[in-house]
């Protein structure tokens, strides 16, 4: 049985072993037991028995808030080694337009890096015009679905969406008691995006009784909110705090009521509250017609970072952030005829969608991004493949050869050289202007400037799979850059620099404006050092990925330090960016 099928097994520990009882699994003798609590974390084991826990239904199935679950999953494999991921389940209605609902849940976790699975509570016909039907999945088989993957795999978070009926609700908790996971997120969906109700008065009681108290955290809308509490009105950020706390006393142990539709508001201001603390969370109002399914999408993100182990307010802050900067990627896709489009949650994979062919470009191997020096590199009795290979060491992400002296022989002898050390590491390798050399060795693209062959021509040579960069001082070299099929622009100089002559800075400011413009992902190149590099990734613009060095690295003479030194920079100041409330 083992060997064809594995065996999970549940240890939850820090919790009052009176509410929990325990169950007997038979063992197959010859099965190593040893072996296997050792990977679970457990000292000893019978040969003849294992035993796990649950929690029991007089204990309502909650697992005390300062309890830790810790799922350990053994497969017996022929030949060995596993490894878990993230799980989200998501409870919710299906959408034929793939805008919102398990549609839009599947792929927002995917985007984050999370297993999703789901249990279809209702099918509905809708599209970005609306919604035009909806036919509510029967509780038993919503049941059914329940246990079979609760019983199946191991669930980190559940996330609900809609919920069409009272009976589905019951049918949830009772699921919930009987499989307890870390955390339940709540979307309370009554309203579609378009307006079309989706669930009646008595589903609100049902939340209201039954799932608010076992809810880790429950997301309103301001008409949700408004509905839950019996119409109150919610015109300002003080009436969203004294509604999140009414809320919270209905029993979930977080809530956030979203302000996206906060009249007379500029900018997407979300509430907060843990019970204790208000978090007022403001964020940029992206004008586009593509909102469809972002309750889904946020409630999700939400649940995939729960998943991932960061905490509620984090988990809210980066959910939030990744459903703006998908609203800014898909303010100009066009889907349907509707005025409510849907998103592109995959826009970190598909930034490149407008090429023909599949790229292995990651925006995120922008973040230190190091560009050689041949001169540099002779001032400190060091050749270019040390040079390389002490910069990823010390954690560069992508590196540019930049060899302006080199003759072509040397260069593609040096340049295969290099290639080798960064394919070992699985760094992208890109060649500064040279299409014939990156042709020759085979290098992961090449970077060009707006004298140099247009990206078009490059594209055209060099083939869909490679990585091709331009160097864009406005937003319309960044508009061309998109056109012409490039993958990446570098955005600068941003501050003055010797390593250019007569190179006309652009600064934060034509940072800023680049940003907002491009649709590729933006690396900031030109005069950045230790010193500034934190000012540059605190701009806090989603399309800006990293930065490129030049000095900062190469006339330095230990590389190894000060690439470690410049990634603490970058990641420090990011976060900060990111998360800041």
């Amino acid at each position: 049985f083992l060997r064809d099928f594995g065996i999970m097994l549940e240890l939850l520990d820090s919790c009052d072993s009176r509410r929990f009882r325990a169950t007997k699994m038979p063992i197959d003798p010859s099965f190593d037991t040893s072996s296997f609590m050792a990977v679970a974390g457990v000292a000893t084991a019978s040969p003849s028995s294992l035993i796990y826990t649950r929690p029991s239904s007089r204990s309502g199935g909650r697992i005390p808030g300062n309890a830790r679950r810790t799922t350990a999953v053994v497969m017996a494999a022929e030949n060995g080694g596993w490894r878990t991921m993230p799980h989200v389940l998501t409870v919710a209605g299906s959408d034929s337009g793939a805008g919102a609902g398990i549609q839009a849940d599947i792929k927002a976790c995917g985007a984050l890096g999370a297993y999703c699975s789901s249990v279809i509570t209702a099918v509905t016909a809708q599209n970005t015009v609306g919604v035009q039907g909806v036919h509510s999945v029967p509780e038993a088989f919503v049941a059914k679905q329940l246990r079979s993957v609760l019983s199946d795999m191991a669930v980190d978070v559940v996330k609900t969406g809609m919920l069409p009926s009272v009976g589905i609700i019951k049918v949830l908790c009772r699921s919930l008691q009987e499989f307890p996971v870390k955390a339940l997120v709540v979307d309370p969906v009554m309203v579609s995006t378009s307006g079309d109700m989706l669930a009646g008065p008595s589903t609100l009681s049902g939340y209201r009784d039954e799932l608010f108290v076992m809810a880790d955290i429950v997301t309103p809308n301001l008409k949700e909110a408004s509905a839950l509490l019996g119409g109150m009105s919610l015109r300002t950020v003080s009436d969203m705090c004294s509604a999140a706390k009414s809320i919270h006393n209905l029993g979930p142990r977080n809530v956030l009521v979203k302000g996206g539709h906060l009249p007379g508001s500029s900018e997407a201001t979300d509430v907060f509250f843990d019970g204790e603390n208000y978090h007022v969370l403001h964020g940029s109002r992206v004008n586009t017609r593509n909102t469809h399914g972002t309750g889904c999408t946020l409630a999700s993100c939400i649940a995939a970072e729960l998943a991932k182990g960061s905490p509620m307010l984090q988990a809210v802050q980066r959910a939030k952030i990744f459903v703006e900067s998908a609203l800014d990627y898909s303010k100009d896709i066009l889907i349907g005829n509707g005025p409510q489009g849907p998103l592109d949650h995959l826009f970190d994979l598909n930034t490149h969608a407008h090429t023909a062919g599949a790229r292995s470009f990651d925006a995120n191997d922008l973040f230190l991004y190091a560009v050689t020096d041949s001169g540099m590199n002779r001032k400190w009795g060091r050749c270019i493949v040390d040079a390389v290979k002490a910069s990823i060491e010390g954690g560069a992400t992508i590196v540019q050869l930049r060899e302006k002296e080199a003759v072509t022989r040397d260069f593609i002898e040096a340049a295969n050289a290099c290639l080798e050390i960064c394919r070992s590491n699985r760094v992208p390798l890109l060649i500064n202007d040279r299409v014939d050399v990156a042709l020759a060795c085979d290098a992961d693209g090449v970077h060009v400037g707006q004298s140099d062959m247009p990206a078009r021509v490059a594209r055209s040579i060099l083939g869909p799979q490679k990585i091709i960069g331009v160097s864009c001082k406005t937003a319309a070299q960044a508009e061309q850059a998109w056109a012409d099929g490039a993958d990446y622009i570098g955005c600068g100089g941003v501050f003055p620099t010797t390593t250019k002559a007569n190179n006309l800075t652009v600064g934060l400011d034509g940072l800023k404006v680049v940003c907002l413009a491009s649709k590729l992902p933006v690396v900031a190149i030109g005069g950045i050092s230790a010193a500034n590099a934190g000012s540059v990734m605190e701009i806090s613009i989603p399309r800006l990925k990293g930065v490129a060095v030049v000095s900062a690295l190469f006339n330095r003479e230990c590389i190894v330090t000060e690439a470690r030194r410049l990634k603490s920079i970058l990641m420090d100041s990011s976060s900060h960016a990111k998360l800041s409330v």
